[in-house]
Parts: structure tokens; sequence; C-alpha cells
């Protein structure tokens, strides 16, 4: 085993915490402590909180040949095919005190081997670090610089915390990941999130060769209640090198809606525009821009306490192959899941995939199809 994974492994033991925890003395987060003489003090937590997640998967690829190791290259998530693994275990230590906080988290797993697999070895196991500074007096002004899971977009790589368990074919091809400094400012109502930040480019942890500019990502969001959250997310850069000349321009919107307490909706919606290549040799540039588009629509209805049912339709349309690398790159998507939340820390899930597009695609027995059926179950357990 590789010692950053056995530190990993040795972080997460006895670990038992699921929020940043306050420095700020209230009747709600002091604690009782007791000397040897028997004596009882107040005391404030520590503002080290150490934190863990360990997702297990199968998935069952029914269209690919039973030798394919692997899913379709568009996916970075529960990628590895008719087997046992891990698709992302991480130990994270927070620091909060005052004006100032840092993350570091350490990562496993197949979706650090996929999605990571453009960067340095020494950073590859490096989910999240990052450090930053209050910029009020108020705390809802902050600073901070390093590497961070994305603002873009409603999924992460954690999928304890999304409403399905896959990822959805704009999740999958958008950043994760971003690396750079950001200004973050929260309302005191906590209805407005604005952020702007500098990147380093498209999920890129190092740069692109023979890219010198940076990339600029910004966020909007608005909450106006409980049930409702609009947003806007953007990037404008490249992730090509200078001498091509592509610049590309993204933007992410998506509503979450809680019509009801057992009830919820995601409209989300992923277009992009990248300038087609400069041609050095002739000193020319090909008119015009690619672009590429995705919608996608969940709906998850809770069950009972501990069962949720959710379904997703989305299409990704792909056919200059900006982003996804196959020409004519056309796809709907269509999924149902169910969960079981086993304890307040374990949950079980198991979802149903089929993919449809407009061209042969898929790999299987009998040459390449335009469909691919899959079946995909975990087990998630967070410390």
């Amino acid at each position: 085993m590789k010692p950053i994974i056995c530190t990993a492994v040795l972080m997460t033991v006895g670990l038992k915490a699921y929020a940043q925890v306050s420095t700020k003395m209230t009747p709600d987060t002091l604690r009782q402590r007791v000397d040897s003489a028997g004596r009882s003090a107040v005391v404030a937590p520590s503002p080290l909180v150490l934190s863990g997640y360990v997702e297990a998967y199968y998935a069952h690829d029914f269209t690919a040949p039973k030798v394919a190791p692997e899913r379709p290259g568009f996916l970075y998530n529960h990628r590895r095919n008719r087997e046992v693994n891990i698709n992302l275990a991480y130990a994270k230590l927070a620091y909060a005190d005052g004006p100032v906080r840092a993350n570091l988290a350490l990562q496993a797993g197949t979706y650090a081997q996929h999605n990571y697999a453009a960067e340095q070895e020494l950073v590859k196991t490096i989910l999240e670090a990052n450090a930053g500074v209050k910029l009020s007096k108020t705390g809802l002004l902050w600073f901070d610089a390093g590497i961070f899971t994305s603002h873009i977009g409603f999924e992460s790589a954690i999928s304890k915390d999304c409403w399905t368990l896959t990822r959805s074919l704009m999740a999958e091809n958008s950043p994760y990941y971003l690396a750079g400094a950001k200004v973050t400012y929260n309302s005191p109502n906590n209805r407005w999130t604005v952020l702007g930040m500098v990147a380093n480019g498209w999920q890129r942890i190092r740069k692109v060769p023979g890219r010198g500019g940076m990339a600029f990502s910004g966020q909007v969001q608005y909450r106006p209640n409980t049930r409702v959250t609009l947003n806007w997310s953007s990037f404008l850069g490249s992730d090509r090198p200078d001498s091509l000349r592509q610049g590309r321009f993204f933007n992410n919107f998506y509503a979450i809606l809680n019509p009801t307490n057992r009830l919820g909706v995601i409209l989300g919606f992923d277009i992009g525009m990248e300038q087609k290549p400069f041609v050095r040799q002739t000193g020319e540039r090909v008119a015009g821009y690619n672009v590429w588009l995705s919608p996608a629509l969940i709906a998850r209805y809770q069950i009972t306490d501990k069962t949720y049912a959710a379904g997703r339709i989305e299409y990704y349309d792909d056919n200059r192959a900006v982003i996804i690398g196959i020409p004519g790159f056309q796809t709907w998507g269509y999924s149902l899941n169910y969960d079981y939340a086993i304890w307040p820390n374990a949950l079980w899930r198991i979802e149903g995939k089929a993919y449809q597009s407009r061209t042969a695609i898929f790999e299987s027995k009998n040459g390449l199809t335009p469909t691919n059926v899959s079946l995909t179950t975990s087990l998630a357990i967070s410390f």
C-alpha cells in the first residue's frame, strides 16, 4: 500500500464528525472537562475537525463484453466494470478558528485514478488543500487559495451528497475540482452567495503545457427561501495551448426546488463554446465556435424516513467533440435510483441506467452499438 493511502487510513480511524465545529462559546457548543481532581470546567471544542468517507461499489455493464475492465471513457465515477472496488475514500482535516480556516483532504479510489490522470503524481491524492482568511469583521467575506472541490454544478464526487448514485453526464464532463484563489461573499440572511475565482484552468492543478494565462470562474447563488435554490456558475479561459488561441466560455445553470417536504426536483442546463483552432501554418483561424450543451432533470421522492427513490433524464450534445472527444456525440441518459439509509452514517444505493446515442459508440461483444445498459450498487459510510 502506498504511504499516502496508509496516512489517509490512519486519519480516518475513530472519526465521528459531520460538520465544521464553531469556536464561539454558546450553550450548544460548550462541553464539560473533568480534571484529575474531579473538578469540572466548561471548555470550547477544538477548532480541528476530522472526518472521513468511504464508498464501495459494484458496477455491472450488461452491454460491454464480459472481459471489458471499464465502463465508457467519458465516465469518471464508478467506472470499473464487474468488480467490487472503491469509488472514493477520503480523510479530511478541517481547521476553523475565528479569522482563519484551512482544509486538507487526502483521497484514494477509482474516481481519483481516472479524474486526476493528467495531474502530477504528488497531487493525485489531494481532494482538497486550501487556506483562507476573513476579509470582514462579520465573517461574510473570505479569501481562500489552494485546491478546492468545484463550485460548478449541483453534483460532486461524494455520492452521498447527490440525489443519484452515479453522476450525470454534465457533471462527469465539467470540473469536479479547481485550483487557484477565490473571494466568497455570503449575505447576512444567507440568501446570496457570490464568488469570484482566478484558476489554473479547466479542472487543472497543473496548467496545460504551453498555456501561459489564467482562467476565471464565478458563481452567483440565490436562495429566496428554504425550498428554492437558483444558481449560475461560469468559466472563462482555455484548456488548450496558447498557440491554438482557443478561448472557452462555459455556463452552468440549475434550480433546486422542494415543493413539498418529500418531493424535490433539480433542473440543470450546461452550455459552453470554444473558439475553433488557429492554424499556425497558414496564420488563419477557422471561423466560428464549437458549442456543446446538456440539459438534465432529476426528481427525488422520500418514501419513508430512511428510503428515497429518484429518476433522471438527461441529454448531452457534444457533436464537435470539444469535451468528450467522440465526434457526433449526442446521447440521452435515463436512470432510476433507490436509496436506503441503514444508519444515519451508512447509505446503501442501487441504480439502473441506460444510454441511447445517435451513433454506435458503445462497445459490445458484437462490435459498437448505440445503446448501453448498466446496474450499479454502492455502500457509503461517513465518519
